[in-house]
């Protein structure tokens, strides 16, 4: 009866990725430049389990003995959006990137949506979701139209006013854009952003939805749900997979709620293997999107603390395996994600750690690990570091 826990933390890249400059990402560094910025942060804990051994994050040294496994995860697959990263994460390698339109979508695909739908669209370019709807809000109200924008990741969000779209009317304008993109315009995301407010207050609602494309079979949940497995989700997880392999998911809107349903999900002892997965959405959402440092620094120093207390409650030969989808520097220009390493920072209760893994390429490395820690006989394009998190 093995607990595993995956926890995402959005967006907390630990720069320097081979291949950057090809995404426009050079000198990149999430939780470096973020350090830096804020002359230092605060994370005993995170420190402890070798941290610092991992990038220059200032005021956290490396560690000489490390109480946790440590490493950095290169991304193999193309792309870098949040879709991309958590599959690559649990086996899968997406050679070819998905359709970004940062240009704008075309027109054609625009009006059999609204043929589809029954809506009009404004908006139809790259922008900030908060920008969006505080330049086009005024102008949705009126002409009822919706606002559609994107990203440089492979996204068609829409924004809606609660006057406008109520949350079901919303999701079932994004569940028809979701059938319409097939090959060649198969994006990755199709996204709710409901919004409220008046005009000059307007404020996105917590009910963001995401609509993702299906993943491929080489994914390796639905196979270890099969070997018995349960597996259980918190936060957008759950719509970045489209429930293949998970079973019971938990609706989590902000980091402090993922934090007390993860805590509440582990003190309840079930039968069995289990897997836990957690993004903490709040990194990227809140903070890295909008360029936030000092918010990323707070948000991360909050974490650092509860974790502290919850590792002191896990049981002897339970895992905690801690990485990020990708980077999301707060402190360079524009608001997208970056490609960079991302961290990884595992503790298994009652064993002393201090090993490190170096930088391995893929993240599905962490995926071919979980899959030995279980003790199933799964394939996987990953390679298992499993050994090395027991001393």
């Amino acid at each position: 009866m093995s607990t595993a826990i995956l926890i995402i933390l959005d967006g907390l890249g630990v720069g320097g990725a081979p291949d950057a400059e090809e995404y426009g990402d050079v000198g990149s560094d999430t939780l470096g430049n973020m350090s830096r910025v804020m002359d230092g942060i605060n994370v005993p804990t995170l420190a402890s389990l070798g941290l610092g051994n991992l990038s220059q994050i200032q005021n956290v040294p490396p560690s000489e003995n490390p109480c946790g496994t440590y490493g950095r995860l290169e991304e193999i697959s193309c792309g870098k959006d949040s879709t991309t990263g958590h599959w690559e994460l649990m086996g899968v390698h997406t050679s070819v990137a998905f359709p970004t339109y940062e240009g704008g979508f075309p027109e054609d695909l625009l009006a059999e949506f609204s043929k589809r739908t029954g809506y009009g669209v404004i908006g139809n370019k790259a922008a900030s979701g908060t920008d969006i709807i505080e330049e086009l809000g005024d102008q949705h109200i009126a002409s009822r139209d919706l606002i559609v924008y994107t990203s440089a990741d492979s996204v068609f969000q829409i924004a809606a006013h609660d006057d406008v779209c109520d949350i079901d009317e919303l999701y079932r304008v994004c569940a028809i854009a979701r059938e319409m993109f097939v090959e060649p315009h198969n994006i990755s995301r199709v996204i709710a952003r409901p919004f409220t407010g008046k005009s000059g207050e307007y404020a996105r609602t917590p009910y963001r939805k995401d609509y993702s494309v299906n993943p491929p079979s080489s994914m390796i949940l639905p196979a270890l749900q099969q070997s018995g497995v349960v597996i259980e989700s918190i936060g957008k997880i759950y719509d970045l997979y489209n429930g293949f392999g998970i079973g019971q998911s938990h609706v989590s809107k902000s980091n402090a709620e993922g934090m007390e349903n993860l805590a509440r999900l582990y003190s309840e002892k079930t039968d069995g293997d289990r897997l836990i997965l957690l993004n903490l959405v709040d990194f990227d959402m809140l903070w890295g999107h909008r360029n936030d440092p000092k918010g990323m620094k707070e948000g991360l120093e909050i974490f650092d603390q509860w974790l502290e207390g919850f590792l002191q409650q896990m049981q002897d030969g339970d895992l905690l395996m801690m990485t990020a989808d990708h980077g999301n520097d707060p402190t360079t220009p524009g608001s997208d994600h970056s490609r960079e390493h991302v961290p990884m920072l595992a503790y298994m209760a009652g064993e002393a750690g201090g090993n490190n893994v170096g930088t391995r390429k893929g993240f599905m490395d962490l995926g071919a690990t979980l899959i030995e820690y279980f003790g199933r006989e799964i394939e996987c394009n990953g390679v298992s570091f499993y050994s090395q998190l027991k001393n």
